[in-house]
């Protein structure tokens, strides 16, 4: 992992950019903030531009709220499924809307949905890992896009609510 993206540095650049309320989720960049700005696109770009000349590096950054996070987790993509040893549970979110369906049937792994905004995918971890998933998604659909588990998601919300 890049030495920058450690937590306390992710929240001192947000907390530098002026947003408030600043908490960060597991070590992968999930930052939890509050901003007057509430266009994703606007805060996407303030953050994307903040991060080599703070940091030291690029990265994609795709913002969702904390409304659009307990929606999703409402539809409940994975009932049925249990996240375990053997299986992992993932959210894939699309910083843009795809232009088409693109297959990511594999070998391993299995599309539950795919919207303009998300893909919902179990993988079998005893034939598959997740980055042989994360692979084949970037191929189909870009490299704006980003992976977290099921078990992520819900720890953010839950973190937005301490």
């Amino acid at each position: 992992m890049n030495p920058n993206m450690r937590n306390e540095k992710l929240r001192g650049l947000f907390e530098d950019l002026g947003f408030t309320g600043v908490k960060t989720v597991i070590s992968s960049g999930n930052v939890l903030f509050e901003a007057n700005e509430k266009d994703a696109t606007k805060l996407e770009s303030i953050i994307e531009h903040a991060l080599p000349e703070k940091l030291g590096f690029t990265s994609t950054t795709i913002v969702r709220s904390l409304t659009e996070l307990q929606e999703l987790v409402a539809t409940n993509p994975f009932a049925g499924y249990e996240h375990s040893l053997k299986t992992s549970l993932n959210v894939t979110f699309l910083k843009a809307a795809p232009i088409g369906h693109q297959s990511l049937e594999g070998r391993g792994f299995s599309i539950l949905s795919v919207s303009d905004r998300e893909i919902c995918s179990v993988i079998d971890t005893s034939t598959a890992k997740t980055p042989d998933f994360m692979a084949k998604a970037e191929k189909a659909y870009g490299k704006q896009i980003t992976t977290r588990t099921w078990k992520t998601v819900e720890r953010i919300i839950q973190k937005f609510a301490v």
